[in-house]
């Protein structure tokens, strides 16, 4: 299960303190001091393995946290964090200061009251994820508090890196996690029960080390009592009785021992290449067959076939844990190949007579660039792509764009429209645009298609500029933005646009309705003709899988173009019913190529612009972005109607746009002393302000090397992007109206704007508006 955040403030008065109950009843707990007053305001990331370990992280304004009645299972592990608190048990009180670590036994009456509000760490194991291996019994012990050293340190070291990753880990990553932590947590509550002045605490204790020994010998054909005997000092008949006191005998408890962690590997993924020879052989049973027939009586079913079954399960559950951009056992396989020369990223024939003014002329010219499959590069940007026109600086460019979402909708999108079907077309025989994203064109990570959308824009491009050399700027100003008509007859001259709420989506792991988690798309008409210019509701529906022309069947929403078949979809109607969006048209995609790599997934924006999905981009904007390569290589797509700051759900109003742009080029030499000296990050101009882009990574092609496309989907965050923001705006005011940093830093605070650009793009976005207003002298 991936990691499960909670926060009060998703849900209603009325069942917000039901709601959080209700998580920590998870780990046997309840948070009581809300009962009287307001509602808490409360926070939980939590994680639960397959074997029933839950980990996570709990806060609230209320400050008390209590035991919920329990039998059985390893005691409550509880690490306070940032403050002290007070654990009551009966009559007695002792202070627990952060850091120290609390073990609770379930069937102790118990209260830990925080002195600043609950923040703990907690961690809870039942017995079932031991695979029938004895957990002491811990009805006699009262819960004790363990200092930051020892075994109790390393289980505290261990929780806390895990909780800090537990929305990070994969899957394979967090099982591991979580049975280490569970096995730390069992040494320390024998520690626990070995305190005990009971005798039948002592024997407990004295047992689990023979358990331990039997653990440590799993794999030997013959485990003795002697040996066990030997090791602790104390006679075989002593050994047997403590075995017989559990209601079992000592060779039906190895026995058991052996066949359980034999059902463990034989079910863990990462163990699929392994025999099943070899694995009755690692836990003492050199006789295969032999093995299978005491399998089949424990558990109902031979190795082979519950090895089987395992795999046809965990098929069909990976699907839907989507990723975005490499992952990392595929970059490795890539970098591997890199010696076999990939072929041309794109099948391109420039267009006749384009229009390539004389060097000598002075008047800008103008050029047409449309949309076919000819003239668009679908996911990914490069420097070895070749470009279609080159333009000189000054000259205007028309630009038509296509969104990748018209395949939501093709009807109304598509169907009619000679560019968007030339590049969408896609049949059991062909398909026009083959490579969609900058993944291997074999499929071989996840056999998506083509490309594995690990980049999913449209762009056109891309478009050299005469003389541009690295170290210069291009200045792209937007004349205009006219969206693309429908060319269906039951539909020409009106405009639609999609939105995906998708996987990718900042929401997916929160919806408080059933089904979740679930993508919807909603289709929009885009109405420009009113007094107000807006977006209205037609109909939404639920992604359903859909089967492309090659016969991979996608799941979730996860490679570019795959069009919805309209007979597999239930329509509804009547959504955003009254509601008029109004309009913020734009280009999310306006990017040069970037310097570092071949290909580039079009989704992570970074210095050379791209996916920066900023609504000020529109008509009357401008961006300036450092070149990186010869040319320039500016490309353009992902238009949208309108989006939000944030993008929250994963997608704007996406919608087919023409732009006009007038395209200059400002030499090295030529901008000092300028706002553009020493740019290194696309700068947006509108006429009111400068709006300065923060990333979470600026370059993190450069930042992780042959990682990146990988790295940073794992290591966003707006923390980090608020602070490049911040960087960048205090290096703006400091060098290009000569401020001082505390009056920078003081200018920032009064007056700079600073907004969530997006969260969804891999390289997470925070912009800074700065008002042209407050420096009328110095402008």
């Amino acid at each position: 299960m991936s990691a499960q955040p909670f926060t009060s403030e998703s849900y209603s008065g009325d069942v917000r303190e039901r709601a959080w109950q209700d998580v920590l009843r998870g780990f046997g707990l309840e948070c009581p001091g809300s009962r009287s007053g307001p509602p808490v305001h409360a926070t939980a990331l939590w994680r639960l393995s397959s074997a029933g370990v839950r980990l996570g992280r709990v806060s609230a304004d209320a400050p008390i946290l209590r035991s919920l009645p329990a039998r059985g299972g390893l005691p409550l592990f509880v690490l306070p964090v940032e403050s002290s608190a007070v654990l009551t048990v009966g009559d007695e009180q002792q202070i627990v200061r952060a850091g120290q670590v609390i073990l609770a036994p379930r069937e102790t009456d118990w209260q830990l009251q925080f002195q600043r509000g609950l923040r703990a760490i907690v961690l809870s194991v039942v017995p079932e994820a031991f695979r029938g291996r004895k957990a002491p019994s811990l009805s006699a012990c009262p819960p004790r508090v363990f200092d930051a050293e020892g075994l109790a340190d390393i289980l505290a070291g261990t929780a806390r890196a895990a909780v800090g990753a537990l929305d990070r880990l994969s899957d394979p990553e967090w099982e591991a996690v979580a049975q280490s932590v569970s096995e730390l947590l069992l040494q320390l509550s024998a520690e626990l029960v070995a305190t005990t002045a009971d005798p039948s605490s002592s024997r407990a204790a004295l047992l689990q080390r023979l358990y331990a020994i039997i653990e440590r010998s799993i794999g030997k054909e013959d485990i003795s009592v002697a040996e066990l005997a030997q090791a602790e000092g104390i006679s075989e008949r002593y050994v047997q009785k403590l075995f017989e006191g559990t209601g079992e005998s000592f060779s039906h408890y190895v026995r058991e021992r052996r066949l359980q962690r034999a059902w463990h590997d034989l079910t863990n993924p990462t163990e699929t290449a392994a025999p099943i020879s070899e694995i009755a052989y690692r836990y003492g049973f050199s006789d295969s067959a032999h093995f299978s027939r005491l399998f089949r009586e424990r558990f109902g079913l031979p190795p082979r076939e519950l090895r089987r079954r395992e795999a046809t399960r965990n098929s069909q559950t990976a699907m839907p844990n989507g990723q975005r951009g490499w992952p990392q056992d595929a970059l490795v396989q890539l970098r591997a190949r890199q010696a076999r020369a990939d072929p041309d990223t794109r099948r391109i024939a420039p267009p006749g007579g384009a229009a390539r003014p004389d060097r000598a002329a002075r008047a800008p010219m103008r050029h047409y660039l449309p949309v076919n499959a000819q003239h668009v590069h679908w996911g990914y940007f490069s420097r070895s792509l070749k470009p279609l026109i080159e333009i000189a600086s000054g000259d205007i460019v028309t630009v038509e764009t296509l969104t990748q979402h018209a395949s939501d909708d093709p009807e109304r999108m598509i169907e009619g429209d000679a560019g968007a079907e030339s590049v969408f077309h896609w049949t059991p025989g062909s398909k026009a645009v083959d490579r969609r994203g900058a993944g291997p064109l074999d499929a071989s990570v996840f056999g998506r298609g083509a490309g594995e959308g690990f980049g999913v824009h449209i762009c056109t491009g891309p478009i050299a500029v005469r003389d541009a050399q690295p170290g210069d700027v291009l200045e792209v100003h937007i004349l205009d933005i006219e969206p693309r008509p429908s060319c269906h007859p039951d539909h020409a001259g009106r405009v639609f646009g999609s939105s995906v709420a998708a996987w990718w989506g900042f929401h997916y792991s929160e919806f408080l309705s059933e089904p979740h988690p679930r993508e919807t798309v909603t289709i929009y008409e885009i109405v420009t003709d009113a007094e107000e210019p807006h977006a209205r509701a037609l109909h939404s529906y639920r992604w359903e899988p859909q089967t492309d022309p090659f016969g991979t069947r996608h799941v979730l929403y996860d490679y570019p173009g795959v069009l919805v078949k309209p007979e597999t979809i239930t329509p509804k109607r009547n959504v955003l019913d009254g509601v008029r969006i109004p309009l913020r048209p734009h280009f999310g995609v306006i990017a040069v190529a970037p310097r570092e790599a071949e290909l580039v997934d079009s989704v992570p924006p970074a210095y050379f612009g791209g996916n920066l999905d900023n609504w000020r981009l529109g008509k009357g904007a401008t961006v300036y972005l450092p070149v990186s390569v010869p040319g320039a290589l500016l490309s353009v797509g992902d238009p949208h109607a309108t989006q939000g700051d944030g993008e929250l759900s994963g997608t704007a109003i996406e919608c087919s746009m023409t732009g006009t742009f007038r395209v200059a080029l400002h030499k090295k030499a030529d901008i000092a002393g300028t706002v553009l000296a020493d740019l290194t990050y696309p700068l947006i101009e509108t006429p009111e302000s400068w709006v300065l882009t923060g990333f979470s990574h600026p370059n993190y092609l450069a930042e992780f090397g042959a990682n990146g496309q990988s790295e940073v989907y794992a290591k966003s965050s707006l923390d980090l992007a608020m602070r490049d923001a911040f960087r960048k705006v205090r290096r703006f005011l400091m060098t290009t109206k000569g401020l001082s940093e505390d009056e920078a830093i003081a200018l920032m605070s009064a007056a700079v704007d600073f907004g969530i650009t997006q969260v969804v793009d891999g390289n997470w976005g925070v912009h800074a508006i700065l008002s042209k207003r407050l420096f009328p002298d110095r402008d």
